[in-house]
Parts: C-alpha cells; sequence; structure tokens
C-alpha cells in the first residue's frame, strides 16, 4: 500500500513552508536607499548594480556585465572573448512591496534578435517571483524594441512584500539595467541564500549552454535548473566556441563551484575530446580535490535518425568522452559524474528551432534530464 499523506499534514507543511518564506523576507536588511527620481512619474529607479549580482564568477571585469574577468583579454581566442561581452546567465534578486515594476536598460549591440530566436530571449528581460510556497513563477517580460529600452513588466498586482529574479539577455550585452517602481513603495537587496546554497552551479559549453534559442531569457536549462535547485549559476556557454580549451579550463579552475558542469561536446569533434578530456578535469581537480565533476554527452541532433553523418558524429565523440571518463575513473580520480546525450532531448524531433538547438520545450526536457543527475551530486555533497 502506498503511504499516503493526510491533508491536514499537507496543508501544516505548506503552512510553515508560508511562514518560513514570510520570516526571511521580514528578516532582510533596511531599504535599498540609492536611487535616482523621476518626478514626472514619481518612480524611483535602482541600478541593479547595487542589489548584487548573481552569474558574475570575475568582480575584475572590463566592463561590469562581462562573464570573463579581463586579464582573459588576449588569452582566450577572439570568439570567446567577444562572446563573453554576453550577459547570459546573469540575473538580479531583490525583493519589494510594489505592486508595479519597470525596467529599463541599455544594450551593448543594436542587434536585437536573430533570424531563429527571439529578440526577448536575445535582449529581452524576464522576471520571475517567488510564491508564498517557496516556488519560482514566471511573471513577466521586457520586450526589447531598440539600443536603449524602458518599459512597465507588470502592474496592478496583489499588495505583498515578495522576492523576484530578473534575468538579462543571452545574446547581447548590457551598459545598464535599472528596475523602476512607485515612490510609494521599497525595495530592498534580497536575502542571501541559505548556507550550502550559495556556491553556484558552472556550466562551460556552447550555444545551447548559453541560451540558443530561447524564447526568454529565464527559459534556458542552466536558468530554470537554477530556480529548481535553488542555486546561483554561472553561465559559460560560448556560441560555437565551447571548445574545451586549457586557457579557458584555467580561468574556470578560479571559481568556487558547487559542480562543474562540461557540456563542450557540440562544438568539437572526437580527436579534440579524445585530447582535451582528461587535461580538463585534471586542472579542475588540481584546483577543487572534492568539487563534483559532471561530463556531459551531446544532444542528439533531431534529424539524426536520417542522416549516417550526424550519427557517427554523436558516437565517435560520446566514445571519446565515455573512454576518458573510465580512464580518469580507473585513475582514481574522484565525483567524477557522467551525463549521456540522448537523454537531453525527446525522441520525437518536436523540441528543436533547427534540428540542434532547443526550444523552450527542449529546454525544459533538457532541464529535467539535468535535474536527474544534479539533484542526487548535490544532496550527496552537500552533507
Amino acid at each position: 500500500m502506498t503511504f499516503q499523506p493526510r491533508p491536514f499534514v499537507l496543508f501544516f507543511t505548506a503552512l510553515l513552508s508560508i511562514v518560513a518564506l514570510q520570516s526571511t523576507l521580514n528578516a532582510v536588511e533596511a531599504p535599498v536607499s540609492d536611487f535616482s527620481v523621476d518626478k514626472k512619474d514619481k518612480t524611483h529607479w535602482f541600478d541593479i548594480k547595487n542589489l548584487g549580482m548573481e552569474g558574475k564568477g570575475w568582480t575584475e571585469t572590463e566592463s561590469f556585465f562581462d562573464r570573463l574577468p579581463k586579464k582573459a583579454k588576449g588569452v582566450v581566442r577572439p570568439p570567446v572573448w567577444s562572446l563573453s561581452k554576453h550577459s547570459a546567465g546573469m540575473a538580479v534578486r531583490f525583493v519589494t512591496n510594489a505592486t508595479s515594476i519597470k525596467a529599463k536598460w541599455e544594450l551593448t549591440s543594436p542587434s536585437i534578435a536573430m533570424n531563429h530566436m527571439a529578440a526577448t530571449g536575445v535582449s529581452g528581460l524576464d522576471l520571475y517571483v517567488k510564491t508564498e510556497s517557496g516556488k519560482w513563477r514566471w511573471l513577466a517580460v521586457g520586450k526589447p524594441s531598440q539600443q536603449k529600452n524602458s518599459v512597465s513588466l507588470t502592474s496592478g498586482l496583489v499588495p505583498g512584500k515578495r522576492e523576484y529574479i530578473l534575468y538579462l539577455p543571452l545574446y547581447n550585452g548590457v551598459k545598464s539595467v535599472e528596475i523602476g517602481i512607485p515612490e510609494s513603495n521599497q525595495l530592498w537587496k534580497a536575502p542571501a541564500r541559505e548556507p550550502g546554497k550559495d556556491k553556484p552551479l558552472i556550466f562551460w559549453g556552447t550555444s545551447i549552454t548559453q541560451g540558443g534559442c530561447a524564447s526568454r531569457t529565464g527559459m534556458v536549462h542552466t536558468a530554470i535548473l537554477g530556480r529548481r535547485l535553488d542555486r546561483p549559476v554561472i553561465n559559460l556557454g560560448f556560441s560555437g566556441n565551447g571548445r574545451m580549451e586549457p586557457e579557458v579550463a584555467k580561468l574556470i579552475a578560479e571559481l568556487d563551484a558547487s559542480v562543474f558542469i562540461m557540456d563542450c561536446l557540440p562544438n568539437v569533434t572526437a580527436n579534440v575530446v579524445k585530447k582535451e578530456t582528461e587535461p580538463l578535469v585534471k586542472t579542475l581537480r588540481a584546483a577543487h580535490p572534492e568539487t563534483p565533476i559532471l561530463l556531459v554527452e551531446d544532444r542528439t541532433y533531431s534529424n539524426a535518425f536520417l542522416k549516417p553523418s550526424s550519427q557517427d558524429r554523436h558516437r565517435t565523440s560520446r566514445l571519446e568522452l565515455r573512454n576518458a571518463y573510465e580512464r580518469l575513473k580507473k585513475e582514481g580520480v574522484k565525483n567524477l559524474y557522467y551525463l549521456e546525450g540522448n537523454t537531453l532531448l525527446g525522441d520525437d524531433s518536436e523540441d528543436t528551432v533547427d534540428g540542434s538547438h532547443p526550444t523552450d520545450l527542449g529546454f525544459f526536457r533538457q532541464a529535467d534530464a539535468f535535474e536527474k543527475v544534479l539533484k542526487p551530486i548535490l544532496e550527496k555533497h552537500s552533507k
């Protein structure tokens, strides 16, 4: 017989969650007092740089919203450096009692969309709210129309003090981002994450990791996993340029992660996988003897079932990754994990825009596959 919790038990558990969440929100620091005032519409504007960014691995960057440190310039290949100017994965959490929220942001590039990816994913903002049960739910999207944008994200909300997270553009950079609320309301920095949940999930990968082709910036699998697993995320996906280079591996080894997730196979062939996988893992392991490392196979092209060349690409690169994984395990490398590629997307060919890059459905399925592996890893290593 399967045990079914009684209704009053479920109600009591939910009530405890609500009380705990409200207690956390009530314990946040004094309201942020550093803001600019728009007297015309009585809006207070808050620069997110002052609110505590997530998804930013280094503080010494050439521009504030860069994903790699300034010292990487001239060390990593030029395409990697250029793509590191995109704000993929960066987000800001905040608390406010406002019933309406605005945003304004300036992009680094006037190209706000791609021919296979919507402007809302390339250059937009994405707002989520934490509900009373502690779950994140989507609330509003910031639709870009030009290089400088100012929009009302949402209005007419039920009054209440809540935590929000705002995701930045995936395939564009930003010069500035501000959050606007009515002058009659207040905004606070978000409470610190629980001890043990403050170290980020660090993803190194390709255009898929960067977010191509999510319709919204919060719909890439890295962001979905951050919400599900209650962890900050650092997204080091570089479109077409996740190539397992030692220069990038050394930089990533400088960061302190809860899990290092290595997902570069869509951009490399079998010979590169064979050459670079073991040095990559050993670079990370030398700096972090105990931190879990997850090696990820490439997703299966949606049309590979009719293309022998694609089948061969998957077979050979996965074979070399698996061989490297087995050799490393035999050498005694601890806390090394593996995720097979045939689980990342569905078998119905309905979850990509072009056979390669996921739609929102594809990213949701990919998040499911990652979660099945990452959740037990985090549970094991948080004890």
